[in-house]
Order: structure tokens, then sequence, then C-alpha cells
């Protein structure tokens, strides 16, 4: 640290600096940190520690609501709810010289989102059972024995059949056979663990240029940023604890109506079918969705409706006539739809390419100063230098092919398999970022698009058996390192965290997080039985992959040419919007919508977004920017009160033994 950054933090000491400050001094080119303080820390591992050990207690025992599938991280909201308003507003009443501080806990809650990426969809909830599942679904039926059995590497996969049945039926005083779990983990940890350095080292070299160039817009980053603004207080607005009432009344109706049936329940959606009932049109509402949706810009909000609404019509029309295309894609990840899946595939290739592009001139300078050939780009407030982050995702990306060829993968083959997969991350985490869609998934996954793309026989039965493995963490992604790390930067940036702690606090978070869930769920599927506590991830999930690499194998395909010219004319559609986009101000399609526009997740939640659309271009209309800005508190309530909700009635059911009380999933 230079003498001049020394001056200007004693100019500006960290514990007076507010929000308004932070950004004045940005504007005017003036550095300013707060550094990361050790019980800051502390505090950020204890609560990822308990995220991780009580939601899949939650998830499988009480099976109430889920809290931790999405970039809108439920689990980390409440906590940080209970954290900022009981915990924090107690001690600051006690001793306000000590109370957490704004940076502190913006600090906690990175480390918390971090966190919540680990126990379900991100990782624990995946791996444990589908590496199971390949010896306990097996049967004469699916011959999985004679075709998948022999060309698994032995060392990623338990081979104890008696404790792998124990792992899916339970007995009453069973303990984990560490002996049987431990080597498999230990040899996927050095995956796992340098995907997520990798994800975060991409983020890092991304950061200036999506926040300081592009000023991507951060929806979700909000209402963190809001709950800790001391000048003007969100709890003190009436407007916020009127949306907060909202969604935690009608979730405690259905919660009561779960234990009363005689107490009515709202209900927030419907299923109409359509199209002489070939397509099925869903009506739902969602209370932290609107929140979310209410923070995006009014042309990606249009676009997001407007393209899954275009796409459900076309669909209907192509159902009726008999149109329709046959192949094995992997079944209920992304899109339904065989030709949109590849239609979406070629939209996120071109989003991420345009993203890369638009990216050259900062691109080119993290290369030539990691390399040492260019000018001193300053790195100082990342989270990482730039030749580490630079030289670590060339290195991890490396390590990563390492690992995956010896799995079982050809080496050529893995080259491909990691672009497709990076291509997806990346994507969706620009999704989020530039939109606030909280809760996204893409139209394909990466191991599926590198078969369809080249057919299944030159992978061989090995390779395709190592990309059914790949399932673990690349195929059904709602939630990511990468978006959680970019919004922790995002974060840290507008608070002055010192960033360079920041990422070890991180790592951290997702060590602790990885140990604790995995601990809890081993410990669970052995007391009541994997199978008995929740059929998405015990049953139907870890069959998925299998299914697919015993298809491909019985069937081999050859290369899809009508995949690729969808693909091309997705990516052409794609680049199409992209340059509209840019040529004209008022061009009202906004690229991201063509991209997500025809999965699953968006034709639950349409609805909600053509309503967040209609209420923010109504009150921008007539009342302008002051009219969003005071009706803001409000539909951050929206967010707040309903993930409050959940985790209430969570406790509420533990403490009376109920169980099956789901008020939320999406």
């Amino acid at each position: 640290m230079t003498r001049g950054s020394l001056s200007r933090i004693k100019e500006y000491p960290p514990e007076r600096l507010t929000g308004k400050d932070a950004r004045r001094l940005m504007q005017q080119g003036r550095r300013f940190e707060r550094p990361i303080t050790l019980r800051a820390v502390a505090i950020g591992l204890l609560a990822s520690a308990i995220i991780a050990a009580l939601d899949p207690y939650g998830l499988y025992v009480i099976q109430g609501s889920y809290m931790t599938l999405d970039y809108s991280t439920p689990a980390a909201v409440f906590a940080f709810f209970v954290l900022v308003v009981v915990i924090n507003g107690s001690w600051k009443r006690l001793n306000p010289r000590t109370a957490l501080r704004p940076a502190e806990l913006i600090t906690i809650y990175i480390m918390m989102i971090t966190a919540c990426v680990v126990p379900t969809l991100g990782l624990t909830a995946q791996i444990l059972p589908v590496l199971a599942a390949v010896t306990y679904y097996a049967n004469p039926a699916n011959s999985w024995d004679r075709l998948i059995h022999p060309h698994l590497h032995p060392l990623l996969v338990p081979r104890d059949k008696e404790a792998i049945r124990l792992f899916f039926e339970g007995k009453p005083g069973a303990t984990i056979p560490w002996e049987v779990w431990l080597p498999p983990l230990l040899a996927w940890m050095p995956l796992i663990l340098m995907l997520y350095f990798v994800m975060i080292a991409v983020m890092v070299i991304f950061r200036r240029q999506w926040m300081d160039r592009e000023r991507l817009a951060f929806p979700v980053t909000q209402l963190p940023l809001e709950m800790v603004n001391e000048q003007e207080p969100l709890l003190r607005k009436p407007l916020f604890w009127l949306g907060f009432a909202l969604p935690f009344a009608v979730g405690s109706l259905i919660a009561l109506h779960n234990y009363a049936p005689a107490v009515p329940a709202p209900s927030v959606f419907t299923r109409i079918p359509i199209f002489r009932e070939t397509v099925t049109w869903t009506l739902r509402f969602s209370f932290p969705m609107l929140g979310f949706f209410y923070l995006a810009n009014l042309d990606a909000l249009f676009s997001l409706w407007f393209f899954n609404l275009l796409f459900m019509v076309v669909r209907g029309y192509l159902n009726i006539y008999g149109v329709e295309i046959r192949e094995d894609l992997g079944g209920a990840y992304g899109t339904p739809y065989i030709p949109y899946k590849y239609l979406g595939m070629g939209a996120m290739l071109m989003l991420v390419a345009t993203s890369l592009w638009s990216a050259r001139a900062h691109l080119s300078d993290v290369v030539r100063k990691s390399l040492g050939m260019g000018r001193d780009v300053d790195d100082n407030g990342e989270a990482l230098s730039y030749p580490a982050a630079f030289w670590g995702t060339v290195l991890g990306l490396l390590a990563m092919s390492v690992w995956i060829w010896w799995s079982g993968l050809p080496y050529w083959a893995t080259w491909l398999y990691l672009l497709f997969m990076m291509v997806l991350f990346f994507g969706l985490t620009r999704v989020v970022a530039e939109t606030g869609l909280a809760e996204a998934v893409a139209a394909m996954i990466g191991p599926v698009f590198t078969v369809a793309g080249f057919g299944s026989t030159p992978f061989g039965a090995r390779g395709l058996t190592a990309l059914g493995l790949t399932w673990v963490y690349s195929a059904d992604i709602r939630t990511t390192v990468m978006a959680s790390s970019i919004h922790g930067l995002r974060l840290a940036e507008r608070t002055g965290v010192r960033s360079r702690g920041l990422f070890w606090a991180m790592m951290l978070a997702i060590v602790v997080s990885i140990v604790a869930s995995v601990w809890v769920t081993l410990l669970l599927a052995y007391r009541y039985g994997g199978a008995n506590l929740n059929r998405w991830f015990f049953l139907d999930g870890p069959q998925f992959p299998y299914k697919w690499v015993a298809g491909k194998i019985n069937n081999p395909s050859e290369p899809s040419v009508t995949g690729w010219l969808l693909t091309g004319f997705g990516a052409a559609v794609m680049g199409f919007l992209s340059a509209m986009r840019q040529r004209f101000v008022g061009w009202p399609f906004h690229p991201v919508g063509f991209c997500v526009g025809s999965t699953w997740i968006m034709d639950e939640i349409w609805l909600t977004c053509f309503i967040a659309w209609l209420l923010k271009f109504l009150i921008l209309h007539f009342g302008g920017l002051r009219w969003f800005r005071l009706s803001l508190p409000f539909f951050l309530g929206l967010i707040v009160g309903q993930y409050t909700c959940n985790g209430f009635w969570l406790i509420m059911d533990y403490l009376s033994g109920a169980k099956g009380n789901q008020i939320f999933w999406i």
C-alpha cells in the first residue's frame, strides 16, 4: 500500500464512511478502504456453517420451504434480516460503539450468499446421491451394471453396496461409514475447489469491465445495501413493512392451512392447458420475484415475459401441426422443448461472445499485465491481483481438464466440455447481474450439448460415463459460486470493503459449507433413508445422468446437423438483438429475453415478470424516478417478508414436529 493511499484512508476513516460518501469518493476518483475484521469473518463462518447444516435438515426432515436453490439466496436474506434487526439492533442499543458496522455486515452477507451455493443444487444434494445412485438403482432392466459400472473410475464413486443401500433406505441408529465416503469425496474435492477458484478469478477479471465500464445494474445487491444504509434506514420506512406484511400474511395462511385445513389458504398459481392441451400455461405470482423484477430495467422485463409468451405460442402451433424433433437431450433440464434447447444454447454462446468482445480492451490490459508486457493496470482494489486471477484461471482450467481426462473423458473432449460448461456459468451470471433474474436456468446443459454436437461414438462408453458424472456440478444450474462472487464483489465495491481479504473469506465460507452440508446430509440419509427425504434429490434427479448415458451407449448418435443449424440460428438472432440494442436507443427487445425466455423457470414466473414490468412502467411514466425511489421500500419488503416467513415457519415446524409444510418454492 502506498503512502498516498494511507493518507487517503486516514482522511476518510472507515467508520465514518457512508454509502453516499463512498459513491462520492468513487465519482471523484478517490480510493477508500474498509478492512475486513476478524470478528466479521468469524461471524460469517459461523453463519455459513449454520446455513449449510440447517438447510439440509429443513429440506429433508422438516420438508419445508426451499432456502438455497437460487441466486436469490433466501437463507442468506433471512439470516441477514435477523442479524441486522434482532442481533445487531439489540447490540446497538446496549453498546453502540462495539456494534457491527455496515462494512462488517456486508462482509458477513457476502460469506453467507457464497455458502448458500453449496448445500443443495450447487453441490451437496447432487454429489452424494448421484455418486451412489449408479449402484443403488442398477437393475436387470436398465443394465447399468453392464453398460456403466465397468467404465466408472474406481476412486470416484462409493463401492460398498450395503453402505449405499443404507444411504437410500436408512436404519435407526446407523452411523456414517466414512471409510466408504471419504475416498471418493476427497478425490472430487480438487476438481470442485479448483472450479470454485476459477469462477471467482474470472469474476475478478471482469469486475471492472461490468461495474465501471458497462455499468451493469446488479439488482440483486440492492436489498442488502439498503438494509445497511444508515442515512436513510430502510427498516424505518412504513412502505417496507407494508410490503413485508403481505407475503408474510399470505405465507402464514398457507402454513396454518397445513396445520388446520379449515383455515383458508390463498392460491398463488394455477395451470391452464392450451393449444389442444399440448401446452400448459402457468399463472404464478411470486412475491420475492416481484421485488427482484422491480429492480430490473424495463426493457429487460418486457423482453423476458414477451419472449416467453412468444416461445409458448410458437411451440403450441408446432405441436398442433405435429412438428417435433426427437432427441435425447438430458430430459428435464433447461427447457423441455428440443428445438428451444439448441436455440437457447446458441443464444448463450453469442451472449458470452459479445461480452468478451465488449471487454476486449480490458482483457488485453489484464493479459499484458499478467505477462509483464503492458502498462501497469491498477488492481489494488481487486480480490486477487490480475496476474493471480489470470494465471489462476489458466492453470485452474488446465488442472480441471487433467482431472476430467483422468475420470475417463478423452482429452480432446475435455476442452470442448469445459468451454460449453464455462459459457453456461458465465452467461447465466451475466443474465443475473444485468437483469436481476434471481431464478434462472440455461436452456441446455454442457455435457448434453457436447455429445449432441459431435455424436456419441467419439466419446466411447468410458467418456460418456465420465460426462454423466459431471451432472454433479454442471447440470441443474440454479445457483453458482460465480454469481455469488460477482455480487459479493459488487457489494464490496459499494461499501469499500478491502477486497484482498474478501477472496479468502469467500473460500473459507465455501469450505465450511461443504464440510457442514456433507456431514449433515450423510447423517440424515443414514438415519432416515435418502429415498424418504426428498424425491427429486434422492430418487428422480440422481437417475437422470445414468439414464442418459445408458441411452447413448445403447443407441449411439451422430452429430446433430439440425441441432447445429438451430444453434447457429439462435446465435444469429441473439447477435441481431444485441446489435440493434447497441445501435438504436429505443430498441425495445433486450437480448436476454431471447436467451432464457424459453426455460421452464420463465414459464413459472412470466406472470410475475409481466406484473412487475407493468407496475414499474406506470410508476415511472406518471411519477418518474421520485415515485420509483419512494415505492422501492415496498418491493424490497416483499422479498424480505417472504423469506422471513419461510424461515419463521421452518422454526415453528421444527418446534411442533410438523412436516411437509412447504409454503415457498419459487
